[in-house]
This record gives structure tokens, C-alpha cells and sequence, in this order.
């Protein structure tokens, strides 16, 4: 667009009220956009009206308007004909038609018994350019401002939506941002706005100080908050941006840091931010009042219910006399006593803490009164914010329905099953009275994130190199909660591709249904000595019998070939060249008591999985396994919910029903059920050959501790990790002893191979990072000590990565 400054110049001599509006910066506090532009307020010299009094005004004639209707002018004034020329009602129809903020310019003369009115229209606005705006894009603008294309143009109009602007920018952390309304001169009264804008550098917090710490130093106290100082590798996160809502959240999270440490006493006295003179940087300062710190003294229950005895609920505390006051512990047990109660049959429980301070001793006693609650009924559900799901996919993680008993402890295990799904960024629900005193309102009120998932993954050994795979997910399919994807693998050692569907609440009910289409060619040259295709299909059905426990059955048909087998390659391998047909049937039960399907801290889980093969087909065998995984959090200890250790095993074992199992049946061990060894790297090898064959029975164990990395894990999601992975795989022989065609020199190729089948464990132990990031899940394990046997092959370094769209 092409425009002559000449014709600006001109412009801001016309309107003289109208030149460029001078560079200025919002406050730090953001302030709220005006709701509207104010109407211009008329001269103190127009208010004093010049008509000359005395008489009646017999006429009203209106001059000047072009776009405005002389009648629609008259209706705004205050005198109409018939009136006298009165001073008073003069003056207030001239402030009358200023207040409209249609007209630039009002007078009113006379002429005989005629009102003659002259206006100077105020123009409208052709279009509106915004120039220059990088951080904040023309969408967002428009939104918020009211100048638009139509409506008529005002200079307190563009100061209003220049405020909005820079109101916008403050909100993103740009504080320096200039905005500068330009007004272009158009035929017919008409004006083009352009808003020149200059981003400016982002405003970030340059410096946060503590004042009145002494148990806790400021560096402590910097790794709980969750406003950080600006650093250059701080570019993926937004944690060095000041907020006045991070502000707020920063006070919370102090106040509950010093009750977790016993600090009953402690105020945060001032949480301030100071925008630095060259308006680039803020200065951010929490004056705290720790306090002394207190322990328990003596804990008391005094339960009122029938049937539920002090002794009883004292099983729930978590924390005891002479312990260290923990404002966390005395809410969990709470939550904890309530629960119990009603699992013994009472729908209305209250539990409530209360602490009484002995400023002498610097002691605490807690009293737990457990009474019989009001009785409160849920009135209504209802759900904000999900502008794509469905609303029956999240009303159905509800075990509560309008009529139902309120219960606190059904709410909670409800907000963790909508976290659980994914399909949330924030998950809140709040009640509120409803329109009796026994009647409530649950509102649940969430923010959407992309549920779509663009996977690479990627690993590396010296054996066989680099690994991609990737593929396209959706948890969330048009906001229906099904589950659908396709996969794809491409390597030196497999090619793949899945396509897979699952509908959780299949006909909204409690029955899980889906199904798979899936080929997979592993070229496992370099590990195995064969290439193997699968091409089938598998069908599945589930359902839940209680909130905890799942089974899940599925039927599979795959047509396998195993082809390309190396020369020289072990018997037990060239023996199962060509093609097989599997006909599986399998079945998967899971107990599962964890605090979190995705993110599990504390609690325990179970799997016992089973397949069969033999309904047709070529395969004869029964394989079971079963896996379990217990969480033990450590943030009593460390105040630190990312403080946990992981304890998972594992047996399994292969019954193979009187016929000779293929070697791509069995179990292997190595990769993801071993770090520290390549995919099916450890257990029973051929001793002639050194190839990997597998074995009918598998245990593994593992150790993990997991826990926050310092001054990163919040604002980047990076947490590290150590562990110790054991594992042993046995039932390496094969039924036959007797092996023709097995080309062994030594016995004259009559005699099977010996294979190697080593009882002791293999070990694998080392650390690891986890990113939580923009990007995916990264995770990355370095494994540079193992234990093990002979043939086995390693992998000391593993990784892998996906995307979110």
C-alpha cells in the first residue's frame, strides 16, 4: 500500500485534534481494554450558547450533515419547535449531540424564529492497518479493539484501541512496545487508520531477590517459585516472562513450601515488580515473614459416627508426634479419613483439621473433629470450555449424576481421569451452591491442548545403528474420544505400518472396542540373521468391572514369513524359513491402583496377560505373563512431588503344548525390558553361530529413581532419572535333538548345535533424562555398566522423541 506523505501532512493539518498520538508504554500491571472509545467532549467556549434568547422557536434547521439525517440530529437535541429559546435547554442540546461523538464540530445561530444548527461531521472509518506487529497478530488486534471499518472516527477512539494494543503487548511480556495511530485523508469524509507499531525487545525479568529469608536461601527459595530470572537457554519457556498472575501463583506456592517445612507462622508480606527505567527488564522482590518453625505436639481424633472409632481412623495419619508440622500431610489425611468413612457406609462425612499454636513452645496441636456432614445433593453438572470434545466424553468419567449424594472424594478421582485422558491442559472443578441449601452445582470447567501427536523415535548401538520411526495419532478424533493412528517404522532393521482404532465407550457404554491392520517387515540382519513379515489383523473388546480393575480380549490372525535367512545361520533359524499362520486369542487384566495412568507417583499396578494359539493356524502354545509396577513417592521427605522411585517386574513363560514353539514366538530379552542390551540381545544364543533364539521363560526387574533436575525441571519438564535393570531368559533348548540338516562339522550334521543358556542374571544400570517437551517425550538412557554373559550384545546409549500439532 502505497502512501504519500504529503498526503499525511495534509491530513494532520485538517485535523489538528487528530496528529499521531505521542509513543507511550503500558504500566506494568496490564491494564483491562476500554470498553469503548469516549465521545469527544465539546469546547468550554461552545458550551456558552450565542442564540439570543426571548421568543419561540418556530423552526429547527439543520446544516452541514451529509451522512446524518436532519431528523435523526433533531431527535438528539433537548429544545424542539414550540420551545422558547431558553438558554438551558440550548446549551444541553449542544452538549447533547457533542455526547454522540458523530460530529467533530457543533454550533446553533439564529435567524428570525429559526434554530439553525451547523455540524461538522466526524468521519468514518474506511479501513484499518495494523504495521509492523510481529508478537501480536492482526486476529488478536481486531478482538479486542472497537475501531472498525464503518464505524465513525474518533482521536479518543484511537487513543482507546492504542491502549488496547499496548495492553495486548504488556499481556505477552512486551513492555517497550511503541503504537502510534496515523490518520489518512480519504474523498467523502472517510479516513483510513493505520496503527504503526514497533514490537519492542520482550520485557523479562532480569533480577528476583528474597527479603526476610534466613531458613531458606534465596536459591532455595528461587527453585519454588515459578518466575525465573532471564538466561539465554530459556528460550522454550516462558517462566522469565513477567505475569501478574505468575505473581500470585508465586505467593501460593511460597506460603505452601514454608507450611510443608513447618513454618506455620509465615506471611508473604509483598510480592512487588519494578519495571526497570529503560523499561526492558523487571525487578522482581518477595518480602517474606518466616516465623519459628513449629512441630506436633499432640494429635487427637474425636469421631462422632457410629461404628467408626478413633482407633481406626489414627491408621490414616500421615505424620506422627514430635514430627515437624507439614501443612501438606495434614490435608492428605483429611482427605484420607473422609475416604474411609465412606467406604464404611456413610455418604456424608466432614472431616476437619484443627490446629491450635503454642507460640511459647513452638508446638502444634491437631484435632480431626469426623461428624456426619450436611446432606448435599448434586443439582446440575456443567461443562466450560471444551470448545472441541464432546460434552458426553467428559460427563461419562463422572460417577456422579444430578441427584446423586455429593461426594468430595468421587470429585477428585474424577478430575484425575480427565487428566488422564490427555485430552485437557487444565482440569478444574469447582462447586457451588445450588438453589436450595442442600442442593449443589458442580462446574467443570477445562483447557483444550492439541491431542494429535506427530512421533519420531530414534536409537543407536555400534551393532546396527540409527532407528527412526514415525508416525500420526489422534486420542481425541473429532472430539468423540476415539482413538486412531497410523504408525509407521523404516529402518536398516524394520519396516512397518499400523493403522489402529479404538473406540473406549463403544455405543456410550462401559465396552471398549477396536481393531488393528498392521504389516511389519524386520530386516534384522546385523542382529538376527533372517528377515520376518507379518501381515494380519486384531480385533479387541474391553470393559471395566470397577474403577480399578479392566480385562481386555482380542482376537489376532497374522500370516508370518520368515525369508532371506543368512547363510551359515544357526539350524534352530533355517529350520523356521517360509511361511506360518498364527490364530491367537489373548486376554489382558489390569489392576491398577496408581494415582495416574500417564504419570504415576505413588500407588501400585498389575497385569496378567494370556495368549493362546492353536484355533487353527500353525502355532501350538500358551504363553502367560505377568507384569507388576509399584510407585513410592518421596515428597514427605524431599517437599518435592518429583522425588519417586519406580519398582516394575515381570515373569513370564511359554508353554508350548507338546510342539517344537517357532523362534519367533518366544521371549526375548534386551531393549526396552533391559536397558543396557540391544533389542533380544541377552539369553540363549547358538554356540556355533552366536545367533539369538530366544527362550520360553523371562523375568525381569527393575529399579528406578526418579527426581526433579535443579532450576529446570518446572519451567522446561526436564527430570532425570537412575536406575538398575536385572533380567534373566531361560528355555533356550529346542524339543528335537536329532538335526539333519544342521551343517555341524563336528557331529557330522546329525547332532543339534549346543545352545548356550545361561540361568544367571544380566544386568544393566545408569541414568537418564526425561523432556517433557514442546516437542514430545524425550527420553534419553545411558547405560555404561552391565553384567553379562557370553554371546550377549550391548547398547550402552538409547533414545527417543516425538511431537505434538
Amino acid at each position: 500500500m502505497i502512501r504519500l506523505r504529503a498526503a499525511l501532512i495534509a491530513a494532520a493539518c485538517l485535523f489538528g485534534c487528530l496528529i499521531p498520538l505521542a509513543r507511550g508504554a503500558a504500566a506494568p500491571a496490564a491494564a483491562p481494554p476500554a470498553a469503548a472509545a469516549q465521545p469527544t467532549t465539546p469546547p468550554a467556549a461552545a458550551a456558552a450558547s450565542p442564540v439570543p434568547t426571548g421568543g419561540t422557536i418556530a423552526a429547527i434547521q439543520v446544516e452541514g450533515n451529509r451522512r446524518i439525517d436532519a431528523g435523526t440530529i433533531e431527535s438528539y437535541m433537548v429544545v424542539h419547535p414550540g420551545d422558547p429559546f431558553a438558554p438551558g435547554p440550548l446549551n444541553e442540546s449542544l452538549k447533547t449531540l457533542y455526547a454522540t461523538g458523530l460530529f467533530q464540530d457543533v454550533s446553533m445561530t439564529r435567524q428570525g424564529d429559526t434554530l439553525v444548527v451547523h455540524v461538522a461531521e466526524n468521519p468514518l472509518v474506511n479501513e484499518v492497518v495494523f504495521e509492523g506487529n510481529h508478537e501480536v497478530t492482526d486476529t488478536q488486534i481486531n478482538a479486542q479493539i472497537q475501531l472498525r471499518a464503518r464505524s465513525v472516527f474518533t482521536p479518543s477512539a484511537a487513543d482507546t484501541a492504542r491502549q488496547v494494543i499496548l495492553n495486548l503487548y504488556a499481556s505477552k511480556g512486551y513492555y517497550d512496545a511503541s503504537v502510534v495511530p496515523e490518520i489518512i485523508r480519504l474523498p467523502e469524509n472517510r479516513v483510513n487508520v493505520v496503527f504503526e507499531i514497533n514490537d519492542g525487545p520482550e520485557t523479562l525479568i532480569s533480577r528476583i531477590s528474597f527479603v526476610g529469608n534466613k531458613a531458606f536461601s534465596s536459591s532455595r527459595l528461587a527453585e519454588v517459585i515459578n518466575s525465573r530470572e532471564e538466561a539465554w537457554w530459556r528460550f522454550l519457556s516462558s517462566s522469565d516472562e513477567y505475569s501478574p498472575e505468575r505473581l500470585n501463583l508465586d505467593r501460593e506456592l511460597l506460603r505452601r513450601f514454608y507450611l510443608h517445612q513447618g513454618y506455620v507462622d509465615f506471611e508473604v508480606l509483598d510480592a512487588s515488580a519494578e519495571l526497570s527505567p529503560d523499561r526492558r527488564s523487571f525487578f522482581v522482590t518477595f518480602t517474606v515473614s518466616e516465623g519459628a518453625r513449629y512441630r506436633v505436639a499432640k494429635v487427637s481424633i474425636h469421631s462422632q459416627l457410629k461404628g467408626i472409632t478413633d482407633q481406626a481412623l489414627s491408621g490414616q495419619l500421615q505424620f506422627a508426634s514430635g514430627d515437624w508440622y507439614d501443612g501438606d500431610a495434614v490435608g492428605r489425611t483429611a482427605d484420607l479419613m473422609e475416604d474411609y468413612v465412606r467406604s464404611h457406609g456413610y455418604a456424608f462425612v466432614q472431616v476437619t483439621p484443627r490446629v491450635v499454636r503454642h507460640p511459647a513452645t513452638h508446638t502444634v496441636d491437631i484435632t480431626y473433629d469426623v461428624t456426619e456432614g450436611p446432606r448435599v445433593y448434586v443439582e446440575r453438572i456443567d461443562i466450560v470450555g471444551n470448545l472441541r470434545t464432546e460434552d458426553r466424553v467428559i460427563r461419562r468419567q463422572f460417577h456422579l449424576a444430578e441427584g446423586d449424594a455429593y461426594d468430595a472424594s468421587s470429585i477428585r478421582r474424577t478430575r484425575q481421569r480427565l487428566t488422564d485422558l490427555g485430552y485437557f491442559q487444565n482440569v478444574n472443578i469447582t462447586t457451588t451452591p445450588g438453589s436450595a441449601p442442600d442442593k449443589a452445582i458442580i462446574t467443570t470447567t477445562v483447557q483444550e491442548k492439541a491431542t494429535g501427536e506427530i512421533t519420531i523415535g530414534a536409537g543407536y548401538s555400534t551393532d546396527v545403528g540409527a532407528l527412526v520411526d514415525a508416525g500420526l495419532h489422534e486420542n481425541n478424533l473429532v472430539g468423540t474420544g476415539i482413538d486412531a493412528g497410523v504408525n509407521g517404522i523404516l529402518a536398516t532393521k524394520q519396516s512397518s505400518i499400523d493403522l489402529s482404532v479404538t473406540n473406549p465407550y463403544f455405543l456410550d457404554r462401559n465396552l471398549l472396542v477396536g481393531g488393528d491392520l498392521f504389516l511389519v517387515q524386520t530386516n534384522n540382519l546385523g542382529t538376527e540373521p533372517y528377515d520376518e513379515k507379518r501381515v494380519g489383523f486384531a480385533v479387541r473388546a474391553g470393559y471395566d468391572f470397577t474403577d480399578h480393575l479392566r480385562q481386555v480380549w482380542s482376537y489376532s490372525l497374522v500370516d508370518r514369513e520368515v525369508y532371506d535367512v543368512a547363510s551359515g545361520s544357526s539350524y534352530y533359524i533355517t529350520s523356521q524359513e517360509g511361511y506360518t499362520l498364527l490364530s491367537q486369542v489373548s486376554q489382558v487384566m489390569t489392576l491398577d491402583y496408581r494415582d495416574s495412568t500417564t504419570d504415576p507417583h505413588s500407588g501400585f499396578v498389575t497385569t496378567l496377560g494370556t495368549d493362546f494359539a492353536g484355533l487353527g493356524g500353525d502355532a501350538r502354545f500358551v504363553r502367560a505373563r505377568i507384569d507388576a509396577g509399584y510407585y513410592i513417592p518421596l515428597d514427605r521427605f524431599t517437599g518435592n512431588s518429583d522425588w519417586y522411585i519406580a519398582l516394575t517386574g515381570g515373569l513370564g513363560h511359554l508353554f508350548n503344548l507338546g510342539y517344537q514353539e517357532s523362534v519367533i514366538d518366544r521371549f526375548y530379552l534386551g531393549g526396552d525390558n533391559l536397558r543396557g542390551f540391544e533389542t533380544g540381545g541377552a539369553g540363549p544364543h547358538d554356540e556355533s553361530t552366536g545367533d539369538s533364539l530366544g527362550g520360553r521363560t523371562i523375568w525381569t526387574e527393575s529399579q528406578q529413581l526418579n527426581f526433579p533436575l535443579p532450576y529446570v525441571s518446572g519451567e522446561f519438564g526436564l527430570s532425570g532419572h537412575t536406575f538398575v535393570d536385572i533380567g534373566g531368559l531361560t528355555g533356550g533348548t529346542f524339543e528335537s535333538g536329532v538335526c539333519p540338516n544342521s551343517n555341524l562339522p563336528s557331529t557330522g550334521g546329525s547332532q543339534c548345535p549346543p545352545v548356550s543358556s545361561f540361568s544367571a542374571p544380566r544386568i544393566g544400570a545408569g541414568l537418564g533424562i526425561t523432556w517433557r517437551s514442546g516437542f514430545g517425550l524425550i527420553n534419553v538412557d545411558v547405560t555404561p555398566f552391565v553384567v553379562k554373559q557370553p554371546y550377549d550384545q550391548t547398547q550402552i546409549f538409547r533414545f527417543g522423541f516425538g511431537t505434538r500439532f
